[in-house]
């Protein structure tokens, strides 16, 4: 089969890759409907990362069952599914209690720009929907397995109630998907903080009642000035860089929360700074898997459109295009379909 492979930064190819089989008997093997790249992808392909070797790339995925191994019992070839970047058995501690991202036999997905990717775990990371859902409802099921519902997590995260304020900190897929996440969760007022006039503009559709365009500490005072100098209840950061984490815990209003979900690079936090803040901080690998069900259904009865985020459509083969467009902000996240 054929899939992407990273070789160096900047240098993706799609290229003959081995082919997905089952390898335990909780595997099983999709065929993919539709694949993305991730803005987490541009971390080794901007060498922020390193490649030490070329291996294989993505972690967003939704397709058909193929084959499956003899312990994967809920699961039957044909059916349409949708999973998570990280695998789970949806049957430990970790799982039971809803971090699944965190499971104590989990896997993280890297090979599913390909046109069949093998899944770990497949029982407890997949979920079908019912029958075969019309093709305009792929691009938000795709969103579904990780960037809405990481951005899910960073509104849960940050403790986003209903009537409260929120602030999202990024306008990339996973931050406008957090603009959805907020408005569903019952914020009153969304901020979204972007720069880029068609971003802002997506992120008024999705839901945000002000753009801040200002960033760092002029981004935190006009924060303050659309809260009467007190801060946001909710902050959902959903960057990863220092600047970024900085922004997001000064607007937040003594007692606030901020919920972190971009991958963090190069960030500190000062701890007496944190201690005399009231702010409360949590983050980490979205356990998207226990928002699936639900968000499935939000999207395939059309309360929400993630999909929107998919500005880019091109065949898998052009994937190094795809890289690219989205490297030079000329797409907000490409859309691949084998």
């Amino acid at each position: 089969m054929r899939g992407a492979v990273i070789h160096a930064p900047g240098d993706i190819r799609y290229e003959t890759v081995d082919d997905a089989r089952i390898q335990q008997p909780t595997d099983a093997v999709i065929r993919t409907a539709v694949t993305c790249v991730c803005g987490s992808d541009l971390w080794p392909y901007r060498g922020a990362e390193p490649t030490e070797h070329s291996h294989p790339m993505g972690h967003e995925y939704v397709g058909f069952v193929e084959e499956v191994g003899s312990e994967v019992t809920g699961l039957r070839p044909g059916q349409f599914v949708v999973g998570s970047f990280a695998t789970s058995d949806n049957t430990c501690a970790n799982c039971r209690n809803g971090f699944q991202s965190s499971c104590l036999n989990r896997e993280f997905m890297s090979t599913c720009q390909a046109e069949y990717v093998r899944i770990p775990h497949a029982q407890g990371t997949l979920v079908a929907t019912d029958g075969v859902p019309d093709e305009r409802f792929w691009p938000g099921l795709l969103a579904v397995s990780d960037v809405l519902g990481t951005g899910w997590w960073a509104a849960d995260a940050a403790e986003v109630t209903p009537g409260s304020t929120a602030v999202v900190v990024g306008d990339g897929a996973v931050g406008l998907c957090a603009v959805i996440a907020a408005k569903e969760r019952g914020a009153e007022r969304v901020i979204a903080m972007s720069r880029h006039e068609s971003r802002q503009q997506l992120a008024l559709e999705f839901g945000a009642t002000d753009i801040v365009a200002e960033r760092g500490e002029e981004g935190v005072a006009r924060i303050k000035e659309l809260t009467g100098g007190i801060g946001a209840d909710s902050v959902l950061e959903c960057v990863g860089t220092a600047q970024a984490m900085r922004q997001a815990l000064h607007s937040a209003r003594p007692g606030g929360s901020v919920g972190f979900v971009g991958m963090p690079h190069g960030v500190a936090v000062d701890g007496q700074e944190l201690f005399f803040s009231h702010v409360g901080l949590r983050g980490g690998p979205a356990p998207v898997r226990r928002y699936l069900p639900d968000l499935i259904d939000r999207v395939l009865t059309g309360s929400i459109d993630p999909g929107k985020v998919f500005d880019l459509t091109l065949p898998l083969d052009q994937v190094a295009e795809g890289y690219r467009a989205m490297d030079e902000r000329r797409a907000i996240k490409t859309l691949l379909a084998p």
